[in-house]
């Protein structure tokens, strides 16, 4: 099995193949649960962990106020082979802990969303002010850029939970190097035909390698424009 995360809970696996309980030997299939001691796995019930349900992740709130209430508890998670990483599916807790948690949530739900709501209207307002400080900045590096162009690579630039170069610190602070590499990107998709060759199977680094002078002409055009 892979690397365990470290975590200073009771860390339950979603098995990707097929095991065996070194204890008492039951089979454990593709996605049954399972725990780690001593480097041999462990069923749910050599565990003693059995008697706990399961609470699928999605829901912060519930997530926290059942965690709270539960006097045992254990986190699930699962090797992603494409990230090359164990992922977060849910916990593990006790079903008295679970029915409490939810009916707080009911209680307080209208609240909740009202918070959710005045919450998402600040991150809305923000990301306005974040794409237009960053369009001024982009002007003040590219006087030559059309405008149209400037607006469209700051809003795709710092759309939030991209994980773009514009949401990234140094772009929050207007780092030339980080808004520069927002204005290649969209040269390179924009003014070239990057995308046709990645579409033809080229490498990434040689699709980039062939058409950098095109983004560097570009580039010296928008910048003494």
């Amino acid at each position: 099995m892979e690397t365990a995360p470290k975590s200073k809970d009771i860390v339950v696996f979603s098995v990707l193949r097929e095991s065996k309980c070194a204890e008492c030997g039951k089979e454990i299939w593709k996605g049954d649960l399972l725990t780690m001691e001593g480097g041999k796995p462990h069923c749910m019930n050599c565990a003693d962990l059995d008697r706990l349900v399961y609470l699928g992740r999605g829901d912060a709130c519930l997530t926290r106020r059942t965690k709270k209430y539960s006097s045992l508890s254990a986190v699930v998670v699962r090797f992603s082979r494409s990230r090359g990483h164990y992922e977060r599916q849910g916990i593990l807790v006790e079903e008295n802990a679970l029915q409490r948690a939810e009916e707080e949530c009911l209680k307080d739900e209208d609240k909740r969303a009202a918070q959710r709501e005045r919450a998402e209207a600040q991150r809305e307002v923000q990301d306005i002010k974040l794409t237009a400080r960053m369009a001024e900045e982009i002007r003040k590096l590219f006087p030559g850029a059309p405008s149209s162009e400037v607006n469209e690579i700051s809003k795709h630039a710092s759309v939030r939970g991209s994980g773009r170069v514009g949401r990234t610190a140094a772009a929050k602070e207007f780092d030339e190097g980080a808004l520069t590499a927002a204005v290649k990107a969209a040269i390179r998709h924009r003014h070239t035909k990057y995308d046709e060759l990645l579409m033809e199977g080229y490498d990434r680094m040689d699709a980039r390698h062939s058409v950098r002078d095109k983004v560097e002409e570009v580039l010296y055009r928008w910048r003494n424009g």
